[in-house]
């Protein structure tokens, strides 16, 4: 009984680790952990974000770049966009595309609700919801 308690109090410790990414309706779509793994809703790793802006998907491929000031590159190092301190993003001809918002919301360009990542850097944010699909 002893283990049980315990193993449900470190499954518990795990998932509270995790930032959820979810839907606009709040369907959990995945999860991004703090070390940058990406996950979907079943924990199935998608993708990595590492601490020096690469982004890999689930086969370590480099799919892509985060860099400083918030660009944003493809694989190529050509610019695909740009997430701004105040949470604005745009697209590489500096078109505003979507917004993260400081509470978490996402937006798309015209503000409607499109998803949430509370507790998630915006950078992080706008990896998942409008530069790279990790499917």
């Amino acid at each position: 009984m002893k283990n049980y308690i315990f193993l449900l109090l470190l499954l518990a410790s795990f998932a509270s680790m995790c930032q959820t990414i979810e839907s606009g309706s709040h369907s959990t779509t995945g999860y991004v952990r703090p070390d940058g793994t990406i996950e979907n809703s079943s924990h199935s790793t998608k993708g990595y974000i590492r601490k020096d802006g690469t982004i890999e998907n689930s086969s370590h491929s480099t799919i892509g770049y985060i860099r400083s000031e918030g660009t944003m590159e493809n694989s190529s190092h050509s610019t695909v966009g740009y997430v701004r301190k105040d949470g604005t993003i745009e697209n590489s001809s500096h078109s505003t595309i979507g917004y993260v918002r400081k509470d978490g919301t996402v937006e798309n360009a015209s503000h409607s609700t499109i998803g949430y990542a509370r507790d998630v850097n915006p950078e992080w944010a706008a990896v998942v919801f409008f530069f790279f699909k990790f499917d």
